[in-house]
């Protein structure tokens, strides 16, 4: 019996399994949308001639709950989309992190943040179960 198409097909699953990447991922929060209520008519106010009346705006009436990060669910999916986020560097440049909404094969959507590259919209990836993105999946 022939051993060749056995080599060969070692040497094809490891060249394969060299071209996927892995990055570790953080769970991030789904996006909050504000909406702040319409301001209501400023109150009738009688002011002697010559006074100038500015009625105060309360920021109370808006309150802005973000939600927690929920923990990553392992297993496959397509990323949706890309958003570049800036933080502060250890050397004080900034560095960028891209937050990731992934469409998982179940239909739900998972948000994350990641330092990894080379992402486009539409490409398919991989959660693993110890918290990073496998690319391409």
């Amino acid at each position: 019996m022939s051993r060749l198409p056995f080599v060969l097909s070692s040497i094809a699953v490891a060249v394969l399994a060299g071209c996927a990447s892995e990055s570790r991922i953080t769970p991030a929060p789904a996006p909050v949308v504000v909406v702040t209520p319409a301001p209501a008519p400023a109150p009738y106010v009688v002011a002697p001639a010559g006074m100038v009346v500015v009625p105060q705006v309360s920021a109370a009436s808006t309150v802005v709950v973000a939600p927690a990060a929920l923990a990553l669910r392992a297993g496959f999916g397509r990323i949706e989309s890309i958003l570049a986020i800036p933080n502060a560097a250890a050397g004080g440049a900034p560095s960028y992190n891209r937050r990731i909404v992934m469409r998982m094969e179940d239909g739900s959507v998972q948000y994350f943040d990641t330092a990894a590259t080379g992402l486009t919209v539409g490409d398919r990836i991989e959660i693993t179960s110890d918290g990073t993105m496998r690319h391409p999946a």
